[in-house]
Order: structure tokens, then sequence, then C-alpha cells
């Protein structure tokens, strides 16, 4: 079943202007519950204009956005509520966190959901311990928190409302290459758990190919591809054609199967790559 469909959805910019600008152009496609997918595109593709018609931020110019088989912009006054299901984190958003702590930050969606305050502070310890936030850390002015911390108390707000649908529009930005690999790897956790539906946009090949199934390919506000994430990064020659790269260790095995090492398709990991060649070593008699 569906979580969202999309039909002949089109959002176009500074209609009859010079300036006109078609951000998005019939995009028809469904994502089925409990999928983990990845947005991929250049700048400029489409993408972030995409997810913010997913949860009505941005009423397209024309198509339908359907949740749960709900056409969202059939009772425009509601709107609002679509919000609460289909969650969206931006890009940087801890610069988006302003109370005095970090618990009443986490707060501030389900406060707005009318639930109790019990079920409200049960929601808050529970999207933070998602996040890896430790229970000290609720009490502290989110100024305090360090990068990584803020971007996880960021995250921590939405997930409190517990949407049906998480967005995350380039989570990973700006983070070291730890701080990139722990927060990856809790939203990992918490899609496994949780056991819905994630759309992470990101520019990183590597983070996508590390989390998600499937994968969707925007270029110039068009769907190029919507596959899943190996069938996907296995089309490199197309992917190279529009501007994008598959992931490095992708390139690498694509390379050693030319030259003969049988290995399989469409590697996505490093893990998985080290894992196959120790395999046909072993087979060979060479480990």
């Amino acid at each position: 079943m569906s979580a969202i469909r999309v039909e002949n959805l089109c959002c176009t910019y500074g209609a009859n202007t010079p300036f006109e600008q078609k951000a998005a152009k019939n995009l028809t496609f469904e994502i089925e519950k409990g999928d983990f997918v990845g947005l991929i595109g250049h700048t400029g593709s489409g993408k972030s204009t995409l997810v913010q018609m997913l949860n009505g931020l941005i009423k397209p110019t024309s198509g339908s956005v359907f949740v749960d088989g709900y056409d969202i912009w059939s009772k425009p006054k509601e709107i609002r509520n679509i919000r609460f299901k289909v969650g969206l984190v931006f890009q940087y958003p801890e610069y988006q966190l302003f109370e005095e702590t970090v618990e009443r930050d986490i707060a501030f969606g389900p406060s707005n959901m009318g639930l109790s305050q019990e079920e409200i502070k049960e929601r808050v310890i529970k999207a933070a311990k998602f996040v890896g936030l430790s229970g000290n850390l609720l009490k502290k002015s989110p100024f305090d928190l360090s990068g990584g911390e803020k971007r996880r108390a960021a995250i921590a707000g939405v997930i409190a409302m517990d949407p049906d649908v998480l967005i995350l529009d380039e989570p990973t930005a700006g983070l070291d290459p730890v701080g990139r690999n722990v927060l990856l790897s809790q939203i990992s956790q918490y899609q496994k758990t949780r056991k819905n539906t994630v759309i992470l946009v990101s520019h990183s090949m590597e983070d996508v190919a590390r989390v998600t199934n499937k994968v969707m390919v925007m270029n110039k506000g068009e769907l190029a591809m919507y596959d899943t994430t190996q069938q996907v990064f296995s089309r490199t020659e197309e992917l190279s054609s529009i501007g994008l790269r598959v992931p490095q260790i992708t390139k690498v095995t694509d390379e050693l199967r030319k030259r003969g090492i049988r290995l399989s398709e469409g590697i996505l990991t490093v893990d998985r790559a080290v894992y196959e060649i120790t395999e046909l070593l072993k087979k060979e008699g060479r480990l």
C-alpha cells in the first residue's frame, strides 16, 4: 500500500513572467509504506520543491498529492494536519531552534497536536532517545549544544510528532565524518524500529547507498529514475550524464568487474566489497 502517491504533479514559479521556471514537471510515482527512499539530483533539479509539495508547504500548480489515499489539497483549511503525518526536516534545521530548553523545543510540535502533557513528555523522551540525545541534555538551552547535538535535537522535534512519513533534507550537511555516520545510523535505526516511510534528500551518494532501499533521481524538474538502490546505482553512465556520480566503491568494483574479477553488479558499500573480495580470495585459495 502506498504511503504517498503523486499524479501529474507540476510546479511553476513566476508563471507568465520572464522569470518563469518549471521546478516540477508532470511527476507521477508512488512510495510504498515502510520504504526508505533516497532522493538525489544536482542543485536546481527540483528536489526541495518536490518534498515541500509532499507535505503541503508548497501548493502544486497542477496535479495531486495523496497521503494514505487522501488528496491533501481536497480541504485546504485542513492542510496543517498533513504536516503531522508527513514531517519535514529542513536543511540545517538547528537554525530553527528557539525555545529555552531542548525539551521544550522537541515538545513544540506535539504541543500543537492537542496531546496531553503526559503523552507529550513521553514523545519527547522517546524522540530524544531515537536520535541519541541523553536525558541530561533536555534541560539545557539548545544553543549550548554542539553542532551535531543541535541537529539531532531539531530532528527529534519532528520525530516527536510521530509522522507516518519522515522527510529529511540534507540531514548530514556540514557534519564531520563521525557526526555524519552517527546521525545516519540513528536515522536508519529509527526507520527500522518505527517501520515507517523515510525520504532522505542528499547530495552524498555514499549516504544514500548506505541506508536506502530505493532511489529517486530528479533532473531538471523531471523524474529521471526510480528503482531499487542497487538498480539505480548500476546505471553509472546515465547518472554521470546528468551530473551525478555513483558511490566511489561502486565505481571501483565496476572497474574490477571490467577487468574480469567476478564481483556482483552494483556493490554499494565498502563492507560488501570487502566481503565479496574476501570470499573470492578464499575460493581461489589465496587467503
